[in-house]
């Protein structure tokens, strides 16, 4: 697909086809693409988690995530959860701030990478949904995040089974500053 193509089809998913997995293969070329993303210094911190066999995908589903995540995600074959190792990116070697956004950085990082992991996704024929309301505490526990890491988002995966417009975007004149 070109890239102007996976842009404009992209969409947030809320409905996944039942019974269509995604292989190994296909999870890790998507999660290679996002490893090419940018980072402060290189410093590589964002992580991921992957859910694709039960009953661990129902485990997820049912004590991390509030009930309208769990519709929303319900027949995605695959969940990504993706972190950042706090206090490097944004931070000097001994993990103190080096500018006024700080450990910040992290997020941004993780951010870039997980545009990157969607877009692949979507240039490889599947959907999305990124979800921020989560338990972190709850991920963390079930796939042994460590404490130096900062949960993020969960990533649903699969196939859609719903076709949405794209919602309406705000002018470029609303957004920009030329200077």
């Amino acid at each position: 697909m070109e890239l102007n193509q996976v842009m404009s089809t992209r969409r947030s998913i809320r409905a996944y086809k039942a019974g269509e997995g995604v292989s190994r293969e296909t999870v890790e070329e998507i999660l290679q693409a996002a490893c090419l993303a940018p980072s402060w210094k290189n410093s590589q911190t964002a992580r991921s988690y992957v859910v694709m066999e039960e009953p661990m995908l129902t485990r997820v589903r049912e004590s991390c995530l509030p009930d309208f995540n769990q519709r929303n995600c319900h027949n995605a074959p695959v969940l990504i959860v993706t972190t950042f190792v706090k206090g490097r990116s944004g931070c000097d070697k001994e993990g103190n701030p080096s500018n006024e956004l700080g450990d910040q950085w992290g997020a941004y990082d993780l951010g870039l990478r997980d545009a990157h992991l969607i877009l692949k996704a979507r240039d490889l024929g599947l959907d999305t949904l990124i979800m921020g309301i989560r338990d972190s505490e709850k991920l963390r526990e079930l796939l042994h995040i460590p404490q130096e890491e900062q949960v993020a988002a969960v990533i649903a995966l699969g196939y859609r089974d719903i076709d949405p417009q794209m919602p309406g975007r705000r002018e470029l004149s609303e957004t920009t500053v030329f200077c």
